[in-house]
């Protein structure tokens, strides 16, 4: 049982030998662990941004240089400019409700912050989900595309081999490796953020039990 059940138990104690606390006491409360959920939000979407593009320095030059024989380096720059421009809004809108939050409001006003931050955690999860799948298909097609480039690469010494074997092969590993990273994506938000979720569920659960 957390702080704020225990407080709720003894506010609803009405023979207990010290004060009961008040509606705006447990509100308080409330309003103080919103906030507190929040702020993790923002700074959890900051050590994402932080780390993904210290990942992105340590890559060598080299792992561009298949994209590069398809044309596709100049597509993979372009997206990661236009995530990273995508991901810096995000991490705005995060700071702004985390910055609203903290304001003390109505318990009306609380809950559609609440609200707010819910549908801003969803749309980035889901945001970051269908990138990941849309560049996947992307880069896979076009890479296809090219049956002679694409044997040329993944065969540079011209060793004899079933061409269509090779597609098949090649085509399942690249749709196993998409399904375990959206898998994996999906595990990781589902767990970071759906936990954060939940507590604002439950918060904005006991302020409709105040209203």
């Amino acid at each position: 049982m957390d702080e704020l059940e225990l407080l709720k138990k003894d506010w609803k104690k009405q023979d207990a030998d010290y004060p009961k606390l008040t509606y705006q006491e447990i509100y308080k409360l409330i309003h103080k662990k919103s906030s507190s959920v929040v702020k993790w939000i923002f700074i959890i979407c900051i050590a994402e941004f932080l780390f993904w593009g210290f990942i992105n320095l340590l890559i060598p030059e080299s792992y561009f240089e298949i994209y590069e024989k398809f044309h596709l380096k100049t597509l993979l720059n372009t997206s990661y400019i236009l995530h990273y421009a995508v991901s810096i809004g995000f991490i705005y809108l995060f700071y702004k409700n985390y910055n609203a939050i903290c304001v003390i409001d109505s318990t009306s006003l609380l809950m559609k912050k609440i609200i707010k931050t819910r549908k801003t955690v969803n749309y980035y999860v889901y945001y970051n989900i269908i990138l990941s799948v849309i560049l996947s298909f992307v880069v896979n097609f076009v890479m296809f595309s090219d049956a002679n480039l694409l044997v040329e690469v993944f065969n540079p010494d011209n060793k004899p081999i079933d061409v269509d074997t090779f597609f098949n092969i090649l085509l399942i590993a690249q749709i196993i490796g998409l399904l375990v990273m959206v898998g994996l994506l999906w595990l990781y938000y589902r767990i970071v953020y759906g936990i954060l979720l939940k507590k604002l569920t439950k918060n904005y659960k006991e302020l409709e039990t105040l209203e």
